[in-house]
């Protein structure tokens, strides 16, 4: 017997158009949130980069083994695809070869007072290569370990990366301490 998925997605696979867009209305706004936190200030190229992904979904369905979430294979393909996009445009920074330990917590009664928006905002504001580690680690949860062989950096550039971005959202967020 086959789950609702299952046949959603052999459908799909048959290049069934209606079973394409049920497939792509219940999975792509949650794809295209993902992407939103990488480039919050262009929208057309987060709808660029959404219909990136969903041609590679489309394209690729057939390699899908029903192991693990389906969710979690869309947003494997979803975070590849923003991290090729970024390596295509040229939008990666150098990345630096000391690893600076520092305390990076964040009081998160300000943090409380942000609308989804601004806080958005605040993120977006960070340099491109902390900006995309610190959105991975955070809202995708991949590992240091992972983070580095994606961007194919080290392991203590992805940790500075971070505590670089944890830094400055600090900084940022002390304003609306006052």
């Amino acid at each position: 017997m086959h789950t609702e998925l299952e046949i959603l997605i052999s459908d799909c696979i048959a290049n069934s158009r209606s079973a394409q867009k049920k497939l792509y209305d219940r999975y792509a706004p949650e794809a295209y949130g993902i992407i939103r936190r990488f480039v919050y200030q262009n929208e057309q190229v987060a709808k660029e980069i959404l219909n990136d992904s969903f041609f590679k979904i489309f394209r690729d369905l057939s390699q899908y083994s029903f192991q693990g979430a389906f969710e979690g294979w869309i947003r494997r393909i979803v975070v590849n695809t923003i991290n090729d996009h970024f390596r295509r445009n040229g939008k990666e920074e150098s990345y630096h070869k000391e690893v600076h330990e520092e305390d990076a917590y964040i009081n998160s009664e300000p943090v409380e007072n942000l609308s989804h928006k601004e806080l958005l905002k605040i993120i977006e504001s960070l340099p491109a290569a902390q900006k995309e580690i610190f959105n991975l680690f955070v809202f995708e949860n991949y590992s240091h370990k992972e983070i580095a062989n994606l961007l194919n950096i080290k392991q203590n550039n992805c940790r500075w990366h971070l505590n670089d971005a944890r830094r400055r959202l600090k900084e940022k967020l002390s304003f609306f301490n006052k």
